[in-house]
């Protein structure tokens, strides 16, 4: 996947802002992202690390700009 393509598996703006709304599918589709993107200790991160301050910063980010918040 390019890098100039949104989130979340390059789906439409709308359909990801849907899934990051929704606390446990947001969780699973930004590790998954985050796996696919090859970056597996911000995948591990993600899990362990306040992953409900990720979620508000994630929905946030996707409001704004369309991606989600790269720790790494």
């Amino acid at each position: 996947m390019a890098s100039t393509s949104k989130d979340y598996f390059g789906l439409d703006r709308i359909v990801s802002l849907v899934l990051v709304i929704i606390p446990i599918t947001s969780l699973i589709c930004g590790v998954l992202t985050r796996v696919k993107e090859g970056h597996y200790l911000a995948a591990i991160l993600r899990v362990l690390v306040g992953w409900n301050i990720i979620w508000i910063a994630d929905i946030v980010l996707m409001i704004l700009n369309g991606r989600i918040l790269r720790i790494l």
